[in-house]
């Protein structure tokens, strides 16, 4: 079986596994006791702190761990928020931001503040301007990931983070998917990571605040961790994850040129040999051993469920894989093609014949899935073509309605349109994408009884 789901969660390094197992037996106590083993624990609690923050590039004494990344996003947005709260109520988010950050921006809403969401490019990054419009004299608080977790795009940290000084305003960095790679570009204010995506134990977060930022620390008060993560430390899991993140960095250089190369034979060759694919994402400004590609008229559980008997572990950000049927929300702030969605991260170690029996087995997949939802191969033109057409797809899911409108782009001539009645959410993105595609115009969306139609006007 070939794992290509390091995204979401590494396989433990050899170095976390060796870690973890000695320190069962050193740091079991409580590291706050004088006596012996607390002393011992505190010891290994201590050098895991002094690992980390040389990995991340902060003091020791600038850095806790958490139970979790999403609970350092979560303590590291309120406590940052609360600790300016006299600033304002003001949060500033990118639209691909993990789940994570978009949670706290909502219970900050809730709660009565507000958040402005910077839009990205059709390659998934923000212009640091746009961060720099989105600021106002109430912002406490900006957030911006260093990589997407679904498109692998590295995002402009520094660049974002000089407007961000500038306007006064402190910049939080979620490093999850790029921490392991190297360190996050300077001039960030509030840092946070998860072992689990670097191959340390999952239970263990990183969360680190400069010295300087206003902070204060939400929920009942604990004396561990300066207050800002509560409960006893797992202090075995937190050696792990250290010396996990230790060693990763010490192979990242090499590892990173070998993944890239790989990486970038998928990319090259999936657009070559599988029709009606995008591969989404900034080509050159990406993490390592991440693609991601959406293929035309195909469900994406289906195609999942496929490569899975291939012995192939990838991932998907398709509504079609979605028990609410709602797409990824990286992908439609994109405006790229949402259905037949599928995430490729390369784990360390991928080897060349791996990434070859993936590709030579991608292409006859894809169509099998198209054939079983009766898919076109090609638009044949009516030898009657009509002025324009009605496609009902109402209470048909993704990629339905957009097999449907290549089914039948080709009976009404050029100059004509296509009306798409649909009220599955994915159209809403999909079939846009699907005109930018197969260079169609898309002319708007407009009302119906039910769901909505969607026009389409024959160009080619």
């Amino acid at each position: 079986m070939s794992y290509f789901d390091t995204a979401s969660s590494a396989p433990l390094h050899p170095v976390a596994r060796q870690a973890l197992l000695a320190s069962l037996d050193e740091g079991w106590a409580d590291p706050a006791r004088l006596y012996r083993e607390g002393r011992r624990a505190g010891l290994l609690l201590d050098a895991a702190r002094e690992a980390a923050a040389e990995a991340v590039g902060c003091r020791p004494d600038e850095l806790v761990f958490t139970s979790s990344g999403t609970r350092a996003v979560h303590t590291g947005v309120a406590g940052a928020l609360h600790g300016r709260r006299r600033v304002g109520r003001h949060l500033v988010v990118s639209a691909v931001e993990h789940s994570s950050v978009l949670h706290s921006a909502a219970a900050l809403e809730a709660a009565g503040g507000s958040f402005a969401e910077v839009a990205v490019d059709r390659a998934g990054a923000v212009d640091p301007s746009a961060y720099g419009r989105a600021l106002r004299a109430d912002t406490a608080l900006a957030c911006l990931q260093s990589a997407n977790h679904e498109v692998g795009t590295v995002q402009p940290v520094a660049e974002t983070a000089e407007v961000c000084a500038a306007a006064g305003v402190p910049l939080l960095v979620d490093a999850a998917q790029s921490l392991g790679w190297g360190p996050v570009p300077g001039g960030w204010s509030l840092l946070t990571a998860s072992a689990h995506k670097w191959g340390g134990p999952a239970g263990v977060g990183l969360l680190a605040v400069r010295k300087g930022v206003r902070f204060a620390p939400q929920g009942a008060a604990d004396e561990r961790e300066s207050g800002r993560a509560a409960g006893f430390e797992n202090i075995p899991a937190i050696v792990a994850a250290a010396a996990s993140l230790r060693a990763v960095r010490a192979e990242a250089a090499a590892e990173s040129v070998r993944l890239r190369a790989l990486v970038d034979r998928i990319r090259t060759t999936v657009a070559r040999v599988v029709p009606d694919v995008e591969v989404v994402g900034d080509p050159v400004r990406r993490l390592p051993h991440l693609v991601t590609f959406s293929c035309l008229y195909v469900d994406g559980e289906t195609l999942l469920h496929e490569l899975d008997r291939a012995e192939f572990s990838v991932s998907s950000g398709s509504s079609c894989t979605s028990s609410t049927l709602t797409p990824s929300h990286v992908l439609k702030a994109m405006g790229v093609l949402t259905e037949g969605n599928i995430r490729v991260s390369l784990p360390a170690g991928t080897t060349d014949a791996e990434v070859d029996r993936f590709l030579e087995v991608l292409p006859g997949l894809v169509a099998g899935v198209r054939e079983k939802l009766g898919a076109p191969v090609a638009a044949a033109p009516s030898p009657a073509p009509r002025a324009s057409l009605v496609v009902d797809a109402l209470g048909r899911r993704c990629p339905i309605p957009v097999i449907e409108l290549a089914k039948v782009i080709g009976e009404v001539p050029v100059g004509g349109t296509v009306t798409v009645l649909a009220d599955d959410e994915a159209a809403r993105l999909d079939i846009p994408a699907w005109c930018e595609m197969r260079g169609q115009e898309y002319a708007g969306e407009e009302p119906a009884d039910r769901g909505s139609a969607f026009v389409v006007r024959r160009l080619l």
